[in-house]
């Protein structure tokens, strides 16, 4: 999704990451998980801490956070 949401192909990202886009892959499959210095490599990246982007369980869809917020919101 961080990708995706900057228009970064995932060739881009492997050269920045250093790695082949089989890799970048492969980990946003959930096929593949990253060595301690690749997590802090993807991070260093989106300039986001490593919290936001990896999680020991899964994230839950985008969609129903931001349903839910918009409905707290909701008058």
């Amino acid at each position: 999704m961080l990708r995706a949401e900057r228009n970064m192909t995932r060739a881009a990202l492997a050269d920045l990451l250093d790695v082949n886009p089989q890799t970048v892959g492969a980990l946003e499959r959930g096929d593949h998980y990253p060595s301690l210095d690749l997590a802090f490599r993807v991070c260093e990246v989106f300039d986001l801490p490593v919290e936001a982007v990896f999680s020991r369980t899964e994230f839950p869809p985008l969609s129903s956070e931001i349903y839910r917020n918009t409905r707290k919101d909701a008058p």
